[in-house]
């Protein structure tokens, strides 16, 4: 039975390595982001070549008055949603000390990262449940992409860390809302992974890494966490709704 995913920030970065592996595991994919359509035709084209049906929900998770539209897009085409891959997110523009922080860039980053991101999950999962009254024998999953961050902190990155710890108790709640639905909710937290919003401290972070910040010694790749996000959405992981899986290199493991 076909599947569909709906993938936020999917276009670029970790999103879109998400993106191709729940393409290569057969899902069909609606992938939400900022930018015209226009300018995604590339991406759409590469992940339509992989055998699947793709579609583009344009949209600014920070508005909650594109929502519906987001919501709306998926259901005229597809009829249905499966999985709901929360992953669009922002760092602050400046990484300001946490005794500077501006107004400005607080809001930005949590009302993306954290309000937008609440808001849409909220609406989704009410239609999960309408979907999985019509449809009972459908399998529904919630997949929040999360960071490091929400238990390591930063002072010059203090706004973002609070975003994805909150991001992260969101996730045990909707959890515990969702089980009794029989819809699994999990969180996935990568640490440092190559993308466009690590480009500015790439070095820094590979010095770390080659001096231990990492057991293993190299960045994570888009790859690694949609490897991940494609097993708990394929649902060969049961048993273990509102568990965190951390996907970070060894980074976290305590050690002396």
């Amino acid at each position: 039975m076909k599947q569909v995913a709906l993938i936020t920030g999917g276009t670029r970065g970790i999103g879109l390595g998400i993106a191709r592996q729940l393409a290569l595991n057969g899902f069909d994919l609606a992938l939400n982001g900022i930018r015209e359509e226009k300018d995604v035709i590339p991406v759409m084209e590469e992940l339509r070549a992989l055998g699947k049906e793709v579609i583009y929900a344009q949209g600014n998770i920070a508005l909650l008055e594109d929502h519906q539209r987001i919501i709306e897009k998926v259901n005229t085409h597809f009829g249905k949603l499966n999985i709901l891959v929360n992953n669009a997110g922002v760092a602050p523009r400046v990484r300001a000390d946490v005794l500077e922080v501006s107004p400005e860039d607080f809001d930005e980053v949590m009302d993306i990262n954290l309000r937008g991101t609440f808001f849409l999950t909220q609406s989704v999962a009410q239609w999960m449940l309408k979907q999985k009254q019509e449809q009972p024998f459908e399998s529904y999953t919630i997949i929040n992409i999360t960071s490091v961050s929400a238990i390591l902190g930063s002072t010059n990155r203090a706004v973002y860390c609070m975003s994805k710890a909150s991001l992260s108790m969101m996730s045990k709640v909707f959890a515990m809302r969702m089980a009794e639905e029989g819809i699994p909710v999990y969180e996935v937290r990568p640490g440092v992974v190559e993308t466009d919003m690590i480009a500015k401290v790439k070095e820094i972070y590979q010095e770390r890494i080659q001096t231990g910040l990492t057991l293993e010694k190299r960045m994570g790749q888009p790859e690694d966490i949609g490897k991940a996000v494609a097993v708990l959405a394929k649902g060969d992981i049961s048993y273990a709704t509102g568990q965190v899986i951390t996907i970070d290199g060894g980074m976290t493991v305590e050690r002396l």
